[in-house]
């Protein structure tokens, strides 16, 4: 497993048919860095935020997202699963405050002969705070002091050059570097 502090690049390119699981703080930028994958019609992505603006155009604002959440969860992981099975190169959000998920994916990757590679934003929590609310789409503090807490676990563990058993390559981005990433291609 390779682990690297990136520097500014514009590309990133994988082995066709591998999984990038993408992990970061809530606003800094996985979204983003997902619509960056080219050829986009080509490479499945799998977002936990697609998954819940479709339950939230079925329910409308009937209900608050904090009970139909466990519903868009399920939903969630049966798409990845699914995904995973399928084969085809894959780019997954992980918002990393479940290891289990990055442990599953790299388990079932491993089943099906495919590598898995992190690509981990470290962007600071201020700066991640702040596109938080000029989105519009804030977490709550709790939820967002249990997302900084898992986001510095796993920043320590990919330093260290273990972030997840299975996993070929670990990536460390800063706000810089992501920024300056242009695609994520497969092949």
């Amino acid at each position: 497993m390779t682990v690297e502090q990136a520097a500014s690049r514009e590309r990133l390119r994988y082995p066709e048919g591998d999984i990038v699981v993408i992990s970061g703080l809530p606003g800094s930028g996985k979204s983003t860095l997902m619509r960056r994958t080219r050829p986009p019609e080509e490479v499945l992505l799998i977002d936990s935020q697609y998954v819940r603006e479709r339950w939230a155009r079925k329910l409308g604002a009937r209900l608050p997202y904090a009970v139909y959440r466990p519903l868009v969860r399920i939903d969630h992981y049966a798409r990845l699963r699914i995904a995973v099975r399928a084969g085809g190169s894959l780019v997954v959000h992980d918002c990393g405050t479940l290891p289990w998920v990055r442990w599953w994916l790299t388990r079932q990757a491993r089943r099906y002969g495919r590598g898995v590679h992190v690509v981990v934003l470290d962007v600071p929590a201020e700066v991640a705070r702040e596109r938080q609310e000029r989105r519009g789409r804030v977490v709550s503090r709790y939820a967002f002091v249990r997302h900084r807490w898992a986001h510095r676990r796993l920043l320590d563990w990919a330093r260290a050059g273990r972030p997840a058993v299975g996993c070929d390559s670990v990536l460390v981005l800063d706000g810089q570097a992501a920024g300056a990433l242009r695609s994520i291609s497969f092949g």
